[in-house]
């Protein structure tokens, strides 16, 4: 679904439409693997997605750091106002066209992470979720982050900085984002949580 570009608010750049469909596709060698990220599909007669990430939020090692462990309904409703939103964009990651993971990328400016740090308007967070168990692994990660990143870079030329704010005490996440550039800045409490302020800069 494409949204449309909505009046910017103060110091707020105006948000290009959303892309529809397959945004970044590349082999990888090391896993004899094509990684791809698409948009997600929400709407009417379109449930694949929506059983996907009910069926992998719902998975207890998933509840735990994401507490959205809910009924299928609410998920369509959540899932149905973040495409509204212009933003946010959520992804679909897939190994060989299999969907294995949930990604949420944001303007932090807009974004409830915007407060807590000084943010510049181009800034991009990212939230991430592995819902398939045979696609988890160093290995895995070793892969789609750094694709995840590589298309955030290049999606917006503008960008110098990518956030993420994972639970403080996910430590296999934190060191993760530790291993591909990113900085634990520091930590910080949302209402929500005890978060991890961990920032990477364009090279």
């Amino acid at each position: 679904m494409t949204s449309s570009t909505t009046t910017p608010l103060a110091g707020q750049p105006e948000r290009p439409p959303k892309p529809q469909g397959e945004v970044f596709r590349r082999y990888d060698q090391t896993l004899n693997m094509w990684i791809s990220f698409r948009t997600l599909e929400i709407g009417p007669g379109l449930k694949h997605d929506l059983a996907l990430y009910h069926r992998w939020q719902n998975i207890p090692r998933v509840a735990a750091f994401w507490d959205e462990a809910h009924d299928i309904t609410v998920h369509q409703a959540h899932l149905e106002q973040l495409a509204a939103d212009p933003h946010c964009l959520q992804l679909i990651g897939c190994f060989n066209d299999e969907p294995f993971g949930f990604f949420d990328v944001y303007w932090a400016l807009e974004d409830r992470l915007g407060p807590y740090y000084e943010v510049d308007p181009y800034d991009r967070g990212l939230h991430m979720l592995v819902g398939e168990a045979h696609h988890r692994g160093p290995h895995k990660v070793a892969c789609w982050l750094p694709a995840l990143m590589d298309y955030l870079w290049a999606d917006e030329p503008s960008t110098r900085r990518l956030v993420s704010e994972p639970r403080a005490d996910n430590a296999k996440m934190i060191g993760y984002l530790q291993q591909f550039g990113f900085e634990h800045v520091r930590d910080f409490d949302f209402p929500h949580k005890r978060a991890a302020l961990m920032m990477c800069h364009r090279r």
